[in-house]
């Protein structure tokens, strides 16, 4: 009989009584395991912040082309990664309730689900036409576009493999191991890039823009997930949940449909809410290759801002499912709320802080006077669009905590796509004849997306108000 986690001295939680904690108690264990997700996720995002900031100096018609393949990416990827992500809650239910061995079968089963998203998620970005076509680039771009996709299609199974091993270890509370690699994979990115990009004569290293970056992040994700596989087979602590020593589990169908009943309307609950953004990229590029460059610059600066209430929302969401799991709703409930509080009111002063110094925030990216001035006017409702962003991902984490994911899917169709794609196309395009010329081209889309925010931020509040309204009388 194997020994109780406790007696080995591994850091697994014991049940506590179910009591409301205070928002000092509650910061106070949100906080922990929020900054390594920080550090983590930043690192992530500093991938293109690198890609963005080399390719700036490289030409116009790299970074236009890097700005339309970036958002062809993260349409594909951010989607099956969602799907993917339907492990965290359910594992962190799992390992609440003391179910090691449950949770370690959870990850063989997510791996089933990564293998058959990887084959089709590669093969869309081995032959991207509908990317192109939707962005109207042209022969020159569309040439470098579909070079940095199809190294991409080589990166894409690494990083759905690792996305596995970030959500069980955000699950069971274990965000260092992840950062940790994070880190690492920056370290080694920034240099490839730079070499890539640039190219290095003296080693017969030519010269590929933007080609460059993706190649950079396929070797850089491979490398990741090698470490990690590495990190789970030595590490004790992932001892009770034997991952290991048994091959990979074969398919259970029971475990996939419930991974993927709550996974898919996760997938596309975050597929809305990217391609609403993405697809802003793909229609402002038909603008011209400095509107596209300028909102390169704030979608990548209102990224980085995200990375904040992004690593609230995993913390407060993996408590959330942890104290569920443990049958201690009235805890799990009132965390929720604390960690909406705690993210609100960091995500209102650092939106002032850009909005205040967003000429001086845009000449970091680019020396170029005419890419600075297309940024400027989109960094002006960065402050408002932030806080929304903040309030919605720490909203929807906490639902997918208490496995509500169907109805934040139409909610976030409805405003993101309706009010956020549709309204910007709208008025960037002036197609009713109204729109102010201030507000046509990249404003009008960033406008509307600010709206469509504000709208899912207040419906997924209410929707959460009336779920913890309800659910500790149920539990």
């Amino acid at each position: 009989m194997r020994p109780p986690p406790a007696a080995r001295g591994e850091s697994h939680p014991e049940p506590a009584p179910d009591r409301p904690p205070t928002f000092g108690e509650s910061t106070r264990r949100i906080a922990p395991l929020a900054w390594p997700v920080f550090i983590g996720q930043v690192s992530v995002l500093a991938f293109s912040t690198v890609d963005t900031v080399l390719v700036a100096r490289h030409g116009a018609t790299d970074l236009a082309a890097l700005s339309v393949g970036a958002a062809a990416y993260i349409t594909v990827f951010i989607g099956l990664m969602g799907v993917v992500l339907a492990l965290s809650p359910i594992v962190g239910r799992l390992h609440g309730a003391r179910d090691l061995e449950g949770a370690g079968r959870q990850v063989h089963q997510s791996l089933w689900i990564v293998f058959v998203l990887a084959a089709l998620g590669s093969t869309l970005l081995a032959f991207p036409h509908p990317f192109l076509w939707l962005a109207q680039a042209g022969p020159e771009v569309a040439g470098k576009v579909r070079g940095y996709l199809l190294a991409l299609a080589f990166s894409l199974p690494a990083s759905l493999m690792f996305t596995v091993y970030r959500g069980f270890n955000t699950a069971v509370s274990r965000p260092k191991a992840v950062m940790a690699l994070q880190i690492g994979g920056l370290a080694l990115k920034v240099p490839l890039s730079t070499m890539l990009v640039f190219g290095w004569p003296a080693l017969g290293v030519p010269s590929l823009g933007a080609v460059g970056c993706a190649i950079a992040t396929a070797i850089v994700m491979w490398s990741q997930v090698f470490i990690a596989l590495a990190v789970l087979r030595r590490d004790t602590f992932y001892a009770p949940f034997r991952l290991f020593g048994r091959g990979l589990d074969r398919p259970d169908r029971a475990a996939i449909r419930g991974l993927l009943k709550l996974g898919l309307p996760m997938g596309a609950t975050i597929l809305i809410e990217v391609t609403g953004f993405s697809f802003m990229a793909l229609f402002i590029a038909r603008v011209g290759t400095t509107a596209v460059a300028g909102h390169q610059i704030a979608a990548n600066l209102v990224s980085l801002m995200f990375m904040m209430p992004m690593a609230l929302a995993n913390a407060t969401g993996t408590l959330v499912a942890q104290n569920i799991g443990a049958r201690r709703h009235v805890e799990a409930v009132r965390l929720g709320w604390h960690g909406l509080w705690l993210a609100s009111a960091l995500s209102a002063l650092l939106g002032g802080a850009v909005f205040v110094l967003r000429e001086q925030v845009a000449r970091l990216y680019s020396p170029d006077a005419a890419v600075v001035a297309a940024a400027m006017p989109l960094l002006a409702w960065v402050a408002v669009f932030h806080f929304a962003d903040a309030v919605q991902a720490i909203v929807a984490f906490v639902l997918r905590a208490w496995h509500i994911a169907t109805t934040p899917m139409v909610i976030y169709a409805l405003s993101i796509w309706g009010l956020g794609l549709g309204g910007g196309y709208m008025l960037g395009f002036d197609m009713l004849g109204v729109t102010p010329p201030a507000w046509r081209g990249a404003p009008g889309f960033w406008i509307a997306a600010t709206v469509s925010l504000v709208a899912a931020a207040l419906a997924l509040t209410a929707l959460l108000a009336w779920v913890t309204s309800r659910r500790p009388r149920e539990g």
